[in-house]
């Protein structure tokens, strides 16, 4: 049966495009950061109609009743895979409809006696668009398949840089860890620490958790990478110059590998236990519950002190390492396949930052979307404002993979 003369559907292509990464250095794609702009170039349309006529071919197959039990499976297939994009594609063509419907009836309400009807029709327009908003991101989202790892829990790792004015990186990482945290509690996930080693000062030097529930890995994949802060240190010198100092601090996502997809070797490890350090109490200093493992052919480390029994602690660090080894795993795999996929970190140069957080602006600014968003304590509280943000990031990763496979899918039909 063929079912692809009249159109191409790549899911994989899509998949390519999308994985791990924002291509952030297309400026000329900034333009269709919006949905609905996206959604109305008639590439877009093309495309869509064509996605639209195979589900109508496929639909009249599948009735026919004449293909064997093989190309009826495939049919099938075919047909789950389009219909709920047809159906999307359909409900979006209604509201745009109805939108032109009100528009023309509101260029014809120009008198007194007919202004609490325009004021009526505004408002189901504003009602409208805002549907349309959201039939664009369902289509968006049917159209880039959903990710390997979406699904998957996340070792997520938090990491104080350096800077002149003492303090203020650690105490960043510490708000930042709490972010998180709060934010995982929002999600109702659960969120685990595996290491954490606080600052003489009250801050953090660096901190891990293990964090489980559903889609979690997709809702933090993004997060990853350099984020500076811009701010007046609350004491010292400096704070009643009103003196602006800059820091950094760097966060890692890891998806978290099950226990079948990374197997140790216990000899290729070295275990090693220690005292923990930091807030504990009295058994903080008694006892040497603190686990260290190293992983021989890797040189990989990993520590847990936050549980008083070490076979716990044991058991979380072997987690960690799997996590670790996993994503070198990835990270060879995308490789191979020539994946476009930043590293997180690059240099930990302030130049590869990703996001600003200026308290004397009171604003945060994601640099590769071109986002601002006021009410610092909003974002750090890790509640509604940082899942708009980050909501924010996926809405525009997804118009970033279905640009360039667009984009990917003119050339072919140019060069053909």
């Amino acid at each position: 049966v063929r079912l692809h003369n009249c159109g191409i559907w790549r899911p994989k292509s899509l998949l390519d495009t999308a994985r791990f990464t924002l291509s952030f250095n297309s400026q000329h794609r900034k333009k269709h950061q919006d949905s609905q702009a996206l959604w109305k170039l008639e590439a877009m349309q093309k495309y869509l109609e064509t996605l639209n006529k195979e589900y109508q071919q496929v639909s009249h197959l599948l009735r026919d009743n004449s293909k064997n039990d093989f190309e009826q499976r495939t049919l099938k297939r075919r047909c789950a895979d389009l219909s709920p994009i047809a159906v999307a594609f359909q409900e979006l063509k209604e509201a745009e409809r109805e939108v032109q419907e009100l528009e023309a009836m509101c260029r014809e309400l120009n008198s007194r006696d007919e202004k609490q009807l325009l004021e009526l029709a505004l408002e189901e327009k504003e009602t409208l668009d805002k549907q349309i908003n959201m039939l664009c991101r369902k289509l968006f989202q049917l159209l880039v398949p959903k990710e390997k790892y979406d699904g998957s829990h996340v070792v997520l790792e938090v990491t104080a840089g350096r800077t002149t004015g003492g303090d203020i990186c650690q105490q960043f990482t510490k708000e930042m860890f709490e972010m998180y945290q709060n934010y995982a509690n929002y999600k109702r996930w659960t969120f685990e620490v595996v290491n954490y080693t606080p600052a003489e000062i009250g801050g953090l030097h660096h901190a891990a958790a293990h964090i489980s529930g559903e889609d979690v890995f997709r809702h933090l994949k993004y997060e990853g990478g350099i984020h500076r802060v811009q701010r007046i240190p609350e004491t010292g010198l400096s704070s009643r110059m009103q003196r602006i100092h800059t820091g950094t601090m760097s966060v890692i996502v890891l998806p978290q590998p099950q226990e079948v997809d990374v197997k140790v070797d216990p000899k290729d490890l070295r275990i090693d236990t220690f005292r923990a350090k930091g807030a504990g109490g009295q058994h903080v200093n008694k006892t040497d519950s603190a686990v260290r493992i190293v992983h021989h052919p890797t040189g990989l480390a990993v520590e847990c002190q936050q549980e008083r029994s070490q076979q716990l602690n044991k058991e979380i660090a072997l987690r960690t390492l799997r996590a670790k080894l996993y994503q070198q795993i990835i990270e060879k795999q995308l490789s191979q396949e020539q994946s476009a996929r930043k590293l997180q970190l690059g240099t930990r140069a302030q130049s590869e930052r990703i996001r600003t957080y200026n308290f004397t602006q009171d604003r945060v600014t994601d640099h590769r979307i071109s986002y601002d968003a006021r009410n610092i304590k909003e974002i750090l509280s890790g509640k509604e404002a940082l899942d708009k943000l980050i909501n924010r990031l996926l809405e525009f990763a997804e118009i970033e993979a279905v640009t360039e496979y667009l984009e990917n899918l003119q050339a072919l039909e140019g060069g053909g």
